[in-house]
């Protein structure tokens, strides 16, 4: 029997016409140098089967080849690879130092070469990789090619992706979907930068670059300079501003290591976890804070994986702002620098969660916990598998430690791919003990975690707090709101409970927060992460549409509940005492 095609809506963002979709904005705020060449914009690309070749025309980089503006707008199947190609001119003379080659993100396997030069390759989709060209490059015209496989390996990280798209599986996507760009470096230059702030202090640390630094620091009375040798400095701040939702305050500052000047920003804040009377909470800044977020998948109805422009990001974190939520949980996917960069200058809090790998089982990972089997099951990994998951997350530490927006981590999402989960938050933690590390997000539960995790969808909430531990309600909600003329999929809706008009929607969730997670929080709870920001493909369970064209709820009736919330939450700390 043929199945039936489904009818797809080709959905357009009102960002598609800021910066001509071209993303060539400078891509890495916390390590800026004034040597930033963007190669986004339009390369040629061929897929290459076993039978041949087939040149596509040309794609614009960074879209994946799936998305609609990219102009390619095709999936790659099976036994098929890429060849991406263009040709480029160094801005500025070679002379001494290193020429470097930024990836923001290739999925899954990479291979470069610069003028008929191998010059490295990078497997996982999710993490950028940088490769020394200067051997290879040259003063006149250079020729980039770029070869990449993407078998949608599950045993590499992978996230929601699935050729079989449909439901909670989303269109997979392959190839360049981050920035690419060059830069010029001296020869001795600052290979990383590690910032640690307290609450009237940053310590400063580099690897790279000359002996002796000069820092300067740009304050609202004026410029202050501190000069030390090495590679760790403590600096103290005077009357000191700290980051929160309500006032991101960002300390901005140049650093000079020998010819090597970088600008970058750090802020002071903390993230805890301290008791107050009989219950844990989180605290930013050593206070409880409820964590009023959203789960965040980060689709985009004209680049998939990325907004047509960064503008896409900023309006979504405004947005969601505007509706009173402090947290987005950003589900199972790393984003580009400047979503975390926009995330820090606009005070909104980031849930980070690994990106999951291996097989997810429909019998382990959703009908056992369904059936309150909820504790004592695992997975086994692959050595393969283990290697690439936690070479992954230690990585991704490494990458966002410096954002003062990320202030937690989920290592695992309801059981999938999941193994050894004490061992890892105790390897995690101690890489970054400055986070809350949430080791199992639903189910199953683990001994070894910061916080308590719950997962509700299908029924009413009745949550209760242990005494040693914060209670996070890491996904409710999934109401679902088909917008007619805005929906991805004409044919099918996915969604936890479905609403067929706006005004009942709204109500349902409304009552929701106001019956149900205001009791939760009277026995305990300190954070609630609804599902979702956006509809996504077939989910229509969003805030807003998958085209970011219709906000589904009213600014003044979600402020007004965001602030009961903090109300109810203050309260019941004060009784709690």
């Amino acid at each position: 029997m043929r199945r039936k095609q489904l009818r797809l809506c080709q959905l357009t963002t009102p960002f598609e016409s800021d910066s001509a979709g071209t993303w060539e904005v400078y891509p890495r705020p916390q390590l800026r140098r004034a040597s930033y060449q963007s190669l986004c914009g339009l390369w040629r690309l061929t897929v290459i089967r076993r039978e041949g070749q087939e040149e596509l025309g040309e794609i614009q980089v960074p879209f994946p080849p799936e998305s609609r503006i990219s102009r390619i707008f095709r999936q790659l199947a099976p036994g098929e690879w890429y060849r991406y190609e263009r040709t480029f001119r160094l801005q500025e003379p070679v002379r001494d130092g290193h020429i470097l080659l930024h990836f923001g993100a290739v999925d899954q396997h990479a291979r470069v070469f610069l003028n008929g030069q191998a010059v490295g390759e990078h497997t996982g989709g999710y993490l950028p990789f940088t490769l020394d060209v200067t051997a290879a490059v040259t003063e006149g015209e250079n020729a980039l090619t770029v070869e990449v496989e993407d078998p949608l390996d599950t045993e590499l990280p992978y996230g929601k992706q699935r050729r079989d798209r449909g439901g909670m599986w989303y269109t997979p996507i392959s190839g360049i979907w981050q920035p690419v760009w060059l830069e010029r470096v001296p020869a001795s230059y600052v290979r990383s930068l590690r910032l640690t702030p307290g609450l009237d202090h940053v310590m400063v640390e580099t690897e790279g670059g000359a002996t002796e630094k000069c820092l300067t620091l740009r304050l609202p009375e004026g410029e202050r300079q501190y000069r030390y040798a090495g590679d760790t400095t403590v600096i103290q701040i005077e009357d000191p501003i700290l980051w929160t939702p309500e006032n991101p305050h960002l300390y901005h500052f140049t650093l000079q290591a020998g010819e090597d000047v970088i600008e970058s920003y750090f802020a002071l804040r903390t993230v805890t976890v301290e008791s107050r009377g009989r219950r844990s909470y989180i605290c930013l800044n050593g206070e409880p804070l409820f964590l009023h977020g959203l789960l965040d998948q980060g689709y985009y109805s004209d680049g998939i994986y990325l907004p047509a422009s960064p503008e896409g990001y900023r309006w979504d974190i405004l947005t969601m702002k505007r509706l009173g939520f402090n947290l987005l949980r950003k589900h199972i996917k790393i984003e580009p620098d400047l979503f975390y960069y926009y995330c820090d200058t606009y005070g909104m809090i980031v849930w980070q969660d690994m990106v999951n790998a291996g097989a997810y089982s429909f019998l382990i990972d959703t009908a056992l916990p369904t059936l309150g089997i909820k504790r004592g099951v695992e997975h086994r990994p692959s050595p393969r598998r283990r290697e690439y998951f936690e070479a992954s997350a230690r990585e991704t530490v490494g990458l966002l430690y410096n954002h003062p927006c990320v202030c937690c981590y989920t290592i695992f999402n309801e059981g999938w791919g999941q193994y050894e989960g004490g061992r890892l938050y105790r390897e995690l933690k101690a890489l970054d003990p400055s986070r809350i590390w949430d080791t199992a997000s639903g189910w199953f539960a683990e001994e070894e975690s910061d916080v308590t995790s719950e997962h509700v969808y299908f029924r009413k909430l009745r949550l209760k707090a242990r005494p040693d531990r914060p209670l996070v309600l890491s996904e409710f909600g999934g109401y679902s709101c088909k917008i007619p003329g805005h929906a991805f999929n004409l044919d099918k809706t996915y969604g936890y409970r479905n609403f067929r008009d706006l005004l009942s929607f709204r109500a349902g969730l409304e009552r929701l927060y106001r019956e149900e997670v205001m009791a939760a929080i009277a026995e305990g709870l300190c954070a609630a992460v609804l599902t979702q920001v956006s509809d996504v493909e077939d989910e229509t369970n969003g805030l807003v549409t998958y085209d970011r064209r219709v906000v589904k709820v009213e600014e003044d009736t979600m402020s007004a509940l965001a602030t009961d919330l903090r109300a109810a939450f203050a309260q019941q700390i004060t009784e709690g005492q």
